[in-house]
């Protein structure tokens, strides 16, 4: 049940019917008609701006047009008042009975309340992490974790067919200096001393990676040229990098489906066929790049290169593919990888990717946009940076990583469920304070410990009601009489409980779970702040030994929050909470 899906329906039939009858062109677009909550609560119960946005196209003043819409609208048996305001919003009420549907609605579906069919299966991959195997995964990478799995599941929960993948970034130079690093532990663990010099990754993390070296090879390897063991070294040091990083990504609840190698693309003809297919179309060519003005970036030569003309779409400038000496950029490699996501029949596809990545955003797009044709849409949504801090100070880096906190490390304090929901309480795109003593206060305060315990808190109601020989099953809840909450506190909580379906949707269709965490916390407040009221008004407590029957719906209601709030943290990765510790 959607309600405002509904009411969106209303509208569009008595806009049509109207059309029908000649008091509406015939030829409008009704796309931009929405149906939502008025901004102040005291105009009513959903608004519309349906007036507004064909006013133009009508060739009709807004005004006019409400008006008739609202005579359509109030001879519906759900609406009680259609009201015009201004100069041609339409605030509607609506009869409070259809509001009390909502909780045997939400009881019925159980967590599936507010799934949504809007992704129609499309095929969507949601590409999140990807960091470089050269160590653990640390704080920043966490946060782009938590964000790319919370989005992956949202969006299967509004329908789409999601995959969900780790680009291996295994092919530059950086596996080489993690080779050599590994191989300076397998010295150390052959009993030399060893220097990590400028370039070297120097964390204990690579101490167990040395050792299995030396199990392996014994000390075949030791005083040997690089040239003997490099190769190898390079592939045994990235299989178990990428162990760790499977056991940070699972410690945090974070599975993926498709791990994809960027060193499959080298020497396989693959980075050819995609530049061959955009030379197909006319926009690979030879030549010289004007100077950027001020800093200049790495991709950067006086000499005449290979060029993708990304300026045919929407790129500031045309790109290098091919250097003057014949070496790939590192564009192509990711041109190659997007090439081959399309080929793979993705709808949609969405990369999750650190702040520092924001000069990639549009020449990615313009290769997505080029290689499909423009069919397939590229979002690519910015994690930003993660401060933390223990104590009022700033937590210092982790020696095991020797120069970053890593995610265990931020699991191994606050545990997973709290570290997910709170990388969820800023949109990604805004900076994230991330202070220990706080998201582990059971206050108000904190937010994770606030939606918990509304949870909990109707867990701890139903137990006492069994204790009291009061029927709460599920079959009693959902025919329990709801007519019985008539209490504007317990109507604000079904109203907020009603927007579950429609703020879904609109987080799906803008890539944004952390709009989910921030419905979650309203949600709460709703319920703690009627739980509250219950402690001095005895009409508003959940359970009355004398009357069963309101018990039964009170608990109804509370129990359909309940459910909602275990989608919703369902969606977020994070474990609904039964008792509070």
């Amino acid at each position: 049940m959607n309600l405002f899906a509904d009411i969106k329906t209303l509208v569009l039939d008595a806009l049509a019917q109207m059309q029908s009858e000649g008091s509406l062109p015939a030829d409008l677009d009704f796309t931009n008609v929405a149906v939502e909550p008025p901004r102040d609560p005291l105009h009513g119960d959903m608004a519309t701006n349906a007036a507004m946005v064909l006013a133009k196209s009508a060739k009709m003043k807004p005004r006019d047009i409400a008006d008739a819409l609202a005579v359509k609208l109030a001879a519906d048996d759900r609406v009680t008042v259609a009201d015009v305001a201004g100069p041609g919003f339409l605030n509607l009420r609506l009869s409070p009975s259809v509001w009390l549907d909502v909780v045997p609605s939400a009881l019925n579906a159980g967590t599936d309340f507010g799934r949504s069919n809007m992704g129609d299966g499309k095929k969507v991959n949601v590409e999140y992490v990807s960091a470089n195997p050269t160590g653990p995964l640390h704080v920043g990478h966490t946060r782009g974790a938590v964000f790319g799995d919370a989005l992956a599941s949202l969006l299967d929960f509004a329908g789409y067919n999601v995959t969900r993948e780790y680009y291996i970034n295994d092919g530059g130079a950086q596996v080489d200096v993690l080779a050599r690093s590994v191989y300076l532990r397998y010295l150390e663990a052959n009993g030399q001393a060893v220097q990590f010099e400028d370039g070297t990754y120097p964390g204990d993390y690579l101490i167990a990676v040395g050792q299995d070296v030396k199990e392996k090879y014994g000390d075949t390897l030791v005083g040997k040229p690089e040239s003997e063991w490099l190769k190898e070294l390079r592939e045994f040091s990235t299989e178990a990098m990428m162990d760790l990083i499977r056991r940070d990504l699972a410690s945090i609840g974070v599975k993926m489906d498709v791990f994809f190698s960027e060193k499959s693309l080298y020497g396989t003809g693959r980075i050819e066929s995609a530049l061959a297919d955009l030379e197909a179309k006319g926009l690979i060519y030879e030549g010289v790049l004007e100077p950027p003005k001020g800093k200049k970036p790495d991709d950067w030569e006086a000499r005449e290169q290979t060029l993708f003309k990304s300026t045919e779409h929407g790129d500031d400038v045309d790109r290098p593919v091919k250097k003057s000496d014949g070496a790939w950029t590192y564009f192509a490699p990711d041109i190659a990888y997007h090439y081959d996501k399309v080929q793979r029949g993705f709808d949609e596809l969405i990369d999750i990717l650190g702040a520092d990545h924001g000069g990639y955003v549009k020449r990615m797009k313009a290769a997505v946009s080029a290689l499909s044709d423009g069919e397939v849409p590229l979002d690519i949504k910015l994690c930003q940076l993660v401060k933390l801090y223990k104590n009022g100070e700033p937590f210092k880096m982790s020696k095991r990583a020797g120069t970053f906190i890593t995610l265990s490390d931020v699991v191994e304090q606050v545990g997973p469920d709290v570290a997910r929901f709170v990388m969820l309480t800023r949109k990604n795109d805004a900076p994230l304070d991330f202070d220990f003593d706080k998201v582990l206060e059971q206050s108000k305060e904190n937010p994770v410990f606030y939606v918990q315990n509304a949870h909990a808190r109707v867990c701890s109601v139903i137990r006492r009601a069994k204790q009291l020989n009061i029927d709460v099953s599920d079959d009693a809840l959902k025919s329990a009489k709801v007519d019985l909450l008539t209490h504007e506190a317990e109507l604000t909580l079904i109203k907020k409980m009603a927007e579950w379906p429609r703020m879904l949707e609109l987080a799906a269709k803008h890539n944004e779970p952390h709009r989910i965490a921030f419905y979650l916390i309203e949600l709460a407040a709703d319920f703690h702040s009627l739980y509250s009221q219950g402690n001095s008004d005895g009409e508003l407590r959940f359970i009355n030994e004398n009357e069963i029957g309101k018990s039964q719906a009170k608990i109804s209601l509370i129990r359909a929050v309940s459910v909602v709030i275990s989608a919703g943290l369902g969606i977020l990765g994070v474990t609904p909470m039964e008792e509070m510790r």
